[in-house]
Parts: C-alpha cells; structure tokens; sequence
C-alpha cells in the first residue's frame, strides 16, 4: 500500500498536483480499501488498532 500511495504521489507531483480531481482521489483510496479487503485485510480492525479512521490509512504517506 505504501508504494501505491508513494506513486501515486510521484505522479500528482509530475503534474504539478493537478493530476486528479477530489473525486477520483477519493475514488483511489476507495480501489486501495477494496483491494486490501479482497486480500484478507480487515481494514476496520487496522485503522482501530491504529487509532485511524478508515479512510486515513493512507494519511501516512499521502501527499495527494
């Protein structure tokens, strides 16, 4: 996940923070929970056990 988020990161700022809308990036973190879920990630009890809501999982990291 922390290399997604990073590449994600590299691409927005290739296109000076212009490379997505607030929809779409919302929509990536979206396909991120949806692919952790798929892979057996309880993503509810990760961000709990870090104090996180669920969709601040990728805060960490995100500069998009």
């Amino acid at each position: 996940m922390e290399r997604v988020v990073l590449a994600l990161n590299a691409v927005d700022a290739a296109h000076d923070a212009a490379a997505s809308e607030t929809d779409e990036r919302e929509e990536l973190c979206h396909c991120i929970d949806e692919a952790l879920t798929e892979h057996g990630v309880h993503v509810v009890g990760l961000t709990a056990h870090h104090g996180l809501g669920r969709y601040q999982l990728t805060e960490k990291w995100r500069k998009w």
